[in-house]
């Protein structure tokens, strides 16, 4: 697995969920606390890494306002976590009615190479402040997994085949752009059983690990949870499948269409 390879796939598969033309305000969290959800991620037909998304209570106050605490770890397994180990994790405190950000902190660990970051969102001044300096911003701006949560709120029930949509996150050295089109419903089997599901397909950026023509894919539960259930990304040799294994404590039942 390349460098970054791991958090790109979660980065763009838990973001590729936003896809409001116009985001609200406010959204209604469709997770609760306790809320914990599973991927493998497989490179062809291996095991190549595992990925697991956690909502915590918090008794931290920012700005007066109680939070709830998210946490995502990812590794690499079996033979893949001999050649090139990765232990990865983010966490983010997001405001229990907005669910914007207030705090972000990154601890990524792949192979030789190690790199941490504490961001801090300042709603009132519109700035973000990062180990690598001060950030200016318009709008909503997330870090990736506030995005993700944010997203599974906010009302879809107009969105059309080939919508185009853009979120916008901050990530290590500044604030970038994801932009999402919306390609349809499909129903996906899984060994959770078959569900419903929209399919969406977020940009990428071709280089050492994309190839110019690659495809990212990614499919979101057509339920109240609207969480991903898989995603699907072509790289310059191969492709990583990332599929959903387990969950536990959803607000909403998982109800597959079959077994």
């Amino acid at each position: 697995m390349k460098k970054y390879l791991l958090t790109l796939v979660v980065i763009t598969a838990f973001a590729g969920s936003a896809f409001c033309q116009q985001m609200a305000a406010m959204v209604t969290p469709v997770f609760r606390v306790g809320e914990q959800l599973n991927y493998k991620l497989k490179y062809g037909f291996f095991t190549a890494a595992e990925a697991d998304l956690r909502v915590e209570a918090s008794d931290k106050m920012f700005d007066g306002h109680p939070v709830y605490h998210i946490v995502a770890d990812g590794k690499t397994a079996g033979a893949f976590d001999i050649l090139y180990k990765v232990r990865n994790r983010y966490e983010t405190y997001v405001d229990e009615k907005t669910l914007e950000p207030y705090f972000y902190s990154e601890n990524r660990h792949e192979s030789n190479y190690k790199h941490s970051d504490k961001v801090t969102f300042d709603h009132n001044d519109d700035k973000i402040t990062a180990d690598k300096g001060v950030f200016p911003y318009k709008g909503k701006v997330f870090d990736f997994l506030s995005a993700y949560y944010f997203s599974r709120g906010i009302d879809i029930s107009k969105i059309k085949v080939g919508d185009t949509f853009k979120l916008d996150y901050f990530l290590e050295d500044g604030v970038h752009t994801l932009s999402i089109t919306y390609a349809g419903k499909e129903k996906i089997k899984t060994d959770l059983g078959t569900f419903n599901c929209l399919k969406f397909n977020p940009t990428i950026i071709p280089g050492r690990v994309f190839r110019k023509d690659s495809k990212l894919y990614l499919w979101i539960t057509d339920d109240e949870n609207r969480i991903p259930l898989r995603a699907h990304v072509e790289l310059v040799v191969g492709s990583v499948t990332m599929d959903l294994t387990s969950v536990k404590d959803l607000k909403y039942p998982l109800n597959p269409i079959s077994k």
